[in-house]
């Protein structure tokens, strides 16, 4: 194990060039298990089956599907323009919500657009991968620093499903900035949300805040209006999945009822995303798609069944927060408060370190 920032590194995603592997996080925290993706049908199965998770996991990891698209059609003689279309067609429908999926599949695409030969397309698709890895860093480290300024010294901060390393492949948002406050000395306590149905508080965040050290209690979902209202908690930070151009917010389901109760607590509520986590395209939260998933992963619960087998269930995977009760939109080119369509527009345009290649290429293709 190396050291980052003072912490113990893990690497959820490893990437070997010929192969992907990932730190299986349906199997955490009974057993770190490995899977390994070497097509990019591994890939997509890795993703639908939560196998890997995390808007900026599933971004990089997507990546990588596509990267061994490519390998295995100039290995077996076949198109490989054609093998790199089919992959990222074939990935971008695994989960709909995200935005960074289809980022990362649009830059793949634009990276092999402009090589010469197979053989170059190749090559640039895996140091893509590496190069998403390393700016995926950089990016989780300036969200961590800008979070962790905003917070009281002593801080009791409450945060939902996974956001850590296990979801980005680096440090984390949200959790990120809670970690690193903790090296700081500001962070004093973590709240944890178990986060049903998938349970990624109580399984993942709760796993990694142990290794890393961070003294943290876990709570159920329903406890949170408690311990929000009573004064326990003096921050809640979150991350995003999808950001619209007017602040609206698309996260784990459950984190709009938390943003309702800070907003009448007086705490404040903040949303930790890298730039790549922005859609410009999409004006507000009504118009990003929800992902429905099984209902039976609500009448289970780590796969014993808690309810009748025919219950019927509803299982949206995501909310949608409205931006007039996010405190802060925390990002890796700085805080954006209150969050606002023009000064959202204005960060995106500036970028952070996980737009800096893609503007770079958009620059070389004209």
């Amino acid at each position: 194990m190396t050291e980052r920032g003072g912490t113990p590194e893990f690497r959820p995603i490893v990437w070997q060039g010929e192969h992907l592997l990932l730190l299986d996080q349906t199997a955490l925290p009974q057993a770190e298990r490995w899977v390994t993706c070497r097509t990019a049908e591994d890939v997509a199965a890795a993703i639908k089956e939560m196998r890997v998770r995390g808007a900026p996991a599933i971004g990089i990891t997507a990546a990588a599907g596509v990267a061994l698209a490519a390998r295995q059609a100039w290995h077996d003689g076949h198109d490989v323009d054609e093998a790199i279309d089919a992959a990222a067609a074939m990935l971008r429908q695994t989960r709909p919500t995200a935005v960074n999926l289809a980022w990362a599949l649009e830059r793949a695409q634009a990276v092999a657009r402009v090589q010469p030969d197979p053989a170059t397309k190749v090559q640039a698709l895996a140091a893509l991968v590496d190069q998403l890895l390393a700016e995926q860093w950089a990016s989780d480290e300036a969200i961590a620093r800008a979070g962790a300024a905003l917070l009281p010294r002593g801080a009791r901060v409450l945060t939902h499903c996974n956001t850590g390393g296990l979801a980005t492949g680096a440090l984390g948002t949200a959790l990120g900035i809670i970690r690193w406050g903790h090296q700081q000395g500001i962070v004093a306590h973590v709240y944890v949300d178990e986060s049903r149905p998938w349970l990624q508080g109580a399984r993942l965040t709760a796993w990694e805040l142990g290794r890393a050290g961070v003294p943290y209690t876990l709570i159920a979902d329903a406890a949170a209006a408690s311990f929000i209202t009573s004064g326990q908690v003096d921050a809640i930070i979150v991350g995003a999945d999808r950001v619209a151009a007017n602040g609206d917010v698309a996260n784990k389901i459950g984190t709009l009822g938390l943003a309702i109760i800070a907003a009448y607590a007086g705490v404040p509520f903040y949303v930790a995303a890298p730039c790549s986590s922005f859609d410009l395209h999409v004006p507000d939260g009504s118009a990003i798609p929800i992902e429905q998933r099984s209902p039976d992963e609500v009448r289970r619960v780590g796969g014993v069944l808690v309810a009748p087998p025919d219950a019927p269930a509803a299982n949206p995977a995501f909310d949608v927060t409205p931006a007039k009760l996010i405190t802060a939109l925390v990002t890796d080119v700085g805080v954006i408060s209150p969050p606002t369509p023009d000064r959202i527009a204005a960060a995106v345009a500036a970028g952070g370190p996980s737009h800096s290649r893609l503007r770079a290429e958009e620059e070389m293709r004209a």
